[in-house]
């Protein structure tokens, strides 16, 4: 129990930095440990990452920078040590094979310069100036953009558990938040949607795209179709894989995944698989249907660039 605390009691000014600190000591250990990791979806990630501002809004409550600085100094002072303590945890958290987010810098720069823009308009018998409001509007205004953004994602998710069978909705102007390898939106060679994904391979090793963002849970469907577009004479030669989330956290092994070669005639081509083959796949395990995680489709050592159109990708 903090001392001078008792359940209850109404907070007073004093003890507030005590509360502010012992909370801020139960937060700042999920920095370094547990949380989202690579293979955890985007809403986790970005919930996770309010926590940024939660943590150093708490830590400046219970510092109270404003004891030694005032002014200009107190927002040039505090802003340089959260910057340099900020880029240390970034460091920390990089060689525990965490993600660096130079972002977080800036979340744990919001909840500082919250309560430090916040003080002077609610301590009683003072009256803030103009400039006073207007750095706690934008300080408000940066918090509404970071909880904005973490709304967006839900609300991304949620249309994307909700608009199965498809897999993508080829409505989609942007498919960056979905996919990585930068396919790009096309009108052409579409089939009962309004655009296509123009995939551009190159000759490295590995060319292709991942789908990273789709609905999780297969359970309840048979079978995934797959429908693409070779514009070229030449027949191409495609790698489709699939994994659920427990093969990203292990070892990545060939056998612990799911890989089907498809050959591509000139034109359009649809392929269909069981995904009761897919959920065998694993060897060892069966593949969690209902965590699945990752789909990626690519070419191996291309003599030269091709390209390949992805006109439909559904569970039936």
């Amino acid at each position: 129990m903090i001392p001078g605390f008792t359940p209850g009691m109404p907070i007073t000014g004093r003890q507030l930095p005590l509360l502010a600190g012992a909370a801020s000591l139960l937060i700042a250990p999920f920095l370094f440990i547990g949380g989202p990791d690579w293979a955890s979806g985007p809403l986790l990630k970005s919930a996770w990452n309010l926590g940024h501002i939660l943590l150093f809004a708490l830590l400046t409550l219970a510092v109270r920078p404003w004891r030694w600085l005032s002014g200009w100094r107190l927002w040039l002072g505090v802003t340089a040590v959260l910057l340099a303590v900020g880029i240390g945890i970034e460091l920390i958290q990089s060689g525990q094979n965490r993600d660096v987010d130079g972002q977080d810098l800036l979340r744990n720069l919001i909840g500082s310069w919250l309560i430090i823009a916040w003080r002077p308009m609610l301590m009683p018998r003072t009256r803030a100036s103009a400039c006073q409001g207007l750095i706690a509007a934008t300080a408000t205004l940066l918090l509404c953009f970071e909880l904005g953004t973490t709304g967006i994602v839900a609300a991304r998710q949620w249309q994307i558990h909700h608009q199965l069978p498809l897999l993508y909705d080829f409505s989609h102007q942007n498919p960056e938040p979905f996919w990585t390898g930068s396919p790009a939106v096309s009108a052409n060679h579409s089939v009962n949607h309004p655009h296509s994904l123009k995939i551009d391979l190159g000759t490295g090793t590995y060319s292709g795209v991942s789908l990273n963002n789709l609905p999780a849970d297969w359970r309840g469907f048979e079978r995934l179709t797959i429908t693409l577009f070779n514009p070229s004479a030449e027949p191409l030669a495609l790698t489709l894989r699939i994994n659920d989330v427990a093969h990203d956290r292990s070892d990545h092994a060939y056998n612990d995944r799911y890989n089907t070669r498809l050959a591509l005639g000139p034109g359009f081509n649809t392929f269909t698989r069981n995904l009761a083959d897919i959920e065998n796949a694993p060897n060892g395990r069966f593949m969690d249907m209902s965590q699945i995680r990752r789909m990626g489709l690519f070419a191996v050592r291309l003599p030269e660039p091709r390209t390949v159109y992805l006109s439909d990708l559904r569970l039936d």
